[in-house]
């Protein structure tokens, strides 16, 4: 037993010898780790109170039930400003717990041993990829499944801007095949004066009207639709045939969600189902599609500032001061605010003005990497 002991203590000191992540890495981890989470739950617990306190008015005035504002609201609330908040938050954690080891000269003691300030940054690094990769997966494909209840609760409750009614609807629902709707009423899934022309080598081969179109929600089937006072004219050739009845079942490859698009609806889609919906949108002509473009570019763009704004935080407060993290956290906070906002403004302007929407999410990270580069030359060596 003892002879396997002792081949088992070597066995684990090997690995701890040669492992990537020794007992330092793990306590910068941790610490690292530890004070991005505190400050989640810290700072989003104050954004929570002063939500409610100023929305509290249009709750009772809209009759919000008070299952739907802590459930539907706020428990989907928290994760959402959590994870879009996460680069401020990173920053924060990073200045605030290694301005407190530069000031117990604890980063002397690491630096005095031979410890190169590249090793320094790789805990950090290793941190930076946990929470990349954590807000990534969060962001593409857990948060928007809970941002259905809350988008709706705010256009319900809080905005009272859910669209139901459109006009002027054109869109291609298949390859030469375009779709009209004079005017649409989501409440009750009706459509007025529609129209449905087929294209061949761009000549009309079919037309198809009716004074009303129905969705059917009933049905199993998707895009069934119901059509009432229809006629349908089919051209071959020279000749003409003409069909028309009461009523017509039929498969439109289109839904109401094609041409309804609601405030924060880009939200309410996975990173799949986004790309999914953006390529559709395209193909059928549909030119108010760059906020979707937008979020879909945001989402990897936001994940990936973590290893940047680390390495900014790292390089500013890495250095010992005599006046502590005050000046290390205020720049900080300027610099995180700075991203925040530059950020804003990017996706504002592609989608006002007629910038590519994955340049304008990337262009905070581009501007930001230099001001890292930059600051990291002054790091202490």
């Amino acid at each position: 037993m003892k002879i396997r002991r002792k081949k088992l203590n070597k066995y684990t000191e090997w690995i701890t010898a040669h492992s990537p992540v020794n007992r330092l890495d793990r306590y910068i981890i941790g610490k690292f780790l530890g004070t991005y989470f505190f400050s989640i739950a810290l700072i989003i617990s104050i954004a929570v109170v002063f939500d409610f306190n100023e929305n509290i008015d249009r709750f009772l005035s809209n009759n919000a039930p008070v299952s739907a504002i802590l459930f539907d609201y706020y428990l989907n609330f928290i994760p959402y400003y959590s994870n879009l908040f996460s680069q401020l938050f990173v920053f924060i954690s990073v200045i605030f717990f290694t301005s407190k080891l530069a000031e117990n000269s604890e980063i002397i003691a690491m630096m005095s041993t031979g410890m190169s300030f590249p090793r320094l940054m790789r805990p950090y690094m290793i941190s930076a990829a946990i929470i990349c990769a954590l807000t990534f997966v969060l962001g593409a494909y857990i948060i928007p499944q809970g941002n259905v209840k809350r988008v709706r609760f705010e256009n319900t409750f809080k905005r009272k801007r859910l669209q139901t009614y459109t006009t002027n609807v054109q869109l291609q629902v298949e390859d030469g095949v375009i779709a009209y709707i004079d005017q649409y009423e989501d409440n009750v899934k009706t459509g007025y004066f529609f129209t449905l022309d087929k294209f061949v080598n761009k000549k009309l081969v079919s037309h198809l009207q009716s004074s009303i179109i129905q969705y059917d929600s009933l049905s199993e089937e998707p895009y069934h639709w119901i059509l009432k006072n229809y006629q349908e004219r089919d051209l071959q050739g020279m000749r003409e045939k003409i069909t028309s009845g009461a009523r017509l079942d039929t498969i439109i490859r289109m839904e109401p969600q094609d041409f309804l698009i609601n405030k924060g609806q880009q939200q309410t889609l996975t990173t799949p189902k986004l790309s999914e919906y953006i390529e559709r949108q395209k193909a059928r002509g549909f030119a108010n599609i760059k906020e979707f473009q937008v979020e879909y570019w945001q989402r990897g763009a936001s994940s990936f500032a973590a290893f940047i704004l680390t390495a900014i935080g790292l390089c500013l407060s890495a250095k010992k001061r005599k006046n502590g993290m005050g000046i290390s956290l205020g720049i900080g906070l300027g610099l995180s605010v700075t991203y925040i906002l530059f950020q804003t403004i990017s996706a504002t302007f592609a989608i006002n003005a007629n910038v590519p929407p994955i340049i304008a999410a990337w262009i905070p990270n581009f501007v930001f990497a230099l001001i890292a580069v930059y600051c990291y030359r002054f790091a202490p060596k």
